[in-house]
């Protein structure tokens, strides 16, 4: 069984509209605002955290447009990072990490992983590093050293270190695994990865432009068929003419996807599918998918699925989250109509600047016994609009 440390608090400065937000970490979190209030740079600042896990931070900051664009504007010269993570009941993992602005470039200020025993109030360094100033845990001497090779200045020392120790190791691959999705980014076009034939071959995630969706469907018909029985049932559930999916062989080694409607009959295949029917597959495939990450992230699933769709996808996003620490960005209330105050992180802004506060935080108690959560928001008193 693979190791995870469950995230349990992120605090970022600088970021963009994140000038100094801190937040804590649930098993679903369904972020809520206008536009431009942060939610997408909260995204970013996971998938820029993983892409520094895996060696690769020189080039998502060039993605993004060098770290001037990423700056909170007119407010920063650096972006910091530290996120908390549960090692065992009194054990707390922090990791920190500072990007300066240097020039026109960028250079790695602090960088610290360090575990925290709340029982015997005793710390341990696994990285302690300022600038060129770097040190690592070394195991067998039981103390930190500096390294004896080349280190980068422009990547982290989580990804250079040595993978000698377990610790560091397994933080580092639980970084460099988040994984980001984005479902109006995904394209279902006519001629479009996910409405063609796929080859067959061990797959068990659809892809994050669903050039694995056919494959992965088939992987889990044949090896995992309780798990391929819960994706059918769900969509029985949300399209109540649907019968079954059938895996017709289109060439050596290819696969098509057929969907076989009681109304028809004749089955329908991928490029007769409805723009909607096919966001939700994916959506639903990648929720029951079983090598989910620890962490996940979902830019607004809610695009282009009917109302009615939203309820069974929540129930899917519930049920994902006990396998992955789910991330959402949405704009759709009719989504937030079936959620908790729980799941609910409400982004607003003040004065240009991002600020958080989780819906169970409000007193909410007396108007949830009159009124849905999305008809709360609606209404202003969860926040997450733009002010008048």
């Amino acid at each position: 069984m693979i190791t995870r440390y469950p995230l349990t608090q992120i605090n970022i400065a600088g970021y963009r509209r994140l000038f100094s937000i801190d937040m804590e970490m649930r098993p679903l979190t369904v972020m809520i605002g206008a536009n431009g209030v942060g939610k997408t740079s909260v995204l970013e600042v996971f998938d820029l955290l993983a892409s520094a896990a895996q060696g690769k931070l020189k080039n998502i900051l060039s993605k993004f447009g060098g770290i001037e664009d990423i700056l909170t504007y007119d407010k920063s010269e650096k972006v910091s990072f530290k996120l908390s993570m549960e090692r065992a009941a009194s054990t707390l993992l922090d990791y920190a990490l500072t990007l300066n602005k240097k020039g026109m470039s960028y250079e790695i200020g602090e960088e610290t992983l360090v575990q925290e025993n709340a029982d015997n109030h005793k710390s341990l360094k696994y990285i302690d590093a300022n600038r060129s100033d770097i040190r690592y845990f070394q195991a067998d001497s039981n103390k930190l050293v500096r390294p004896t090779w080349e280190h980068s200045p422009f990547e982290t020392s989580l990804f250079q270190m040595p993978k000698l120790s377990e610790v560091p190791e397994i933080v580092r691959q639980q970084l460099a695994a988040i994984t980001y999705y984005s479902a109006y980014a995904l394209n279902v076009g006519y001629n479009a990865p996910i409405r063609s034939p796929q080859k067959m071959q061990p797959a068990t995630h659809p892809g994050h432009n669903g050039e694995d969706l056919v494959t992965c469907l088939y992987y889990l018909r044949e090896t995992d068929k309780i798990r391929f029985e819960v994706i059918e049932d769900t969509l029985a559930v949300a399209f109540p003419s649907f019968e079954r999916l059938d895996f017709p062989p289109v060439a050596a080694g290819t696969l098509a996807m057929t969907w076989k409607d009681k109304n028809f009959y004749k089955p329908l295949y991928m490029n007769q599918l409805s723009e909607g029917i096919l966001r939700f597959l994916w959506l639903i495939t990648l929720l029951h998918s079983p090598d989910l990450t620890a962490v996940t992230l979902i830019d607004e699933p809610e695009v282009s699925l009917h109302p009615q769709l939203l309820s069974i996808l929540t129930d899917a996003n519930r049920s994902a989250s006990e396998h992955t620490q789910l991330i959402v960005a949405t704009h759709s209330e009719r989504l937030v109509r079936f959620l908790t105050p729980q799941n609910v992180l409400v982004m607003d802004e003040e004065e240009g600047l991002a600020q958080v506060k989780w819906a169970d935080t409000l007193d909410l108690d007396e108007w949830l016994s009159e009124y849905a959560l999305d008809e709360l928001w609606r209404m202003g008193r969860l926040g997450g609009r733009i002010a008048n």
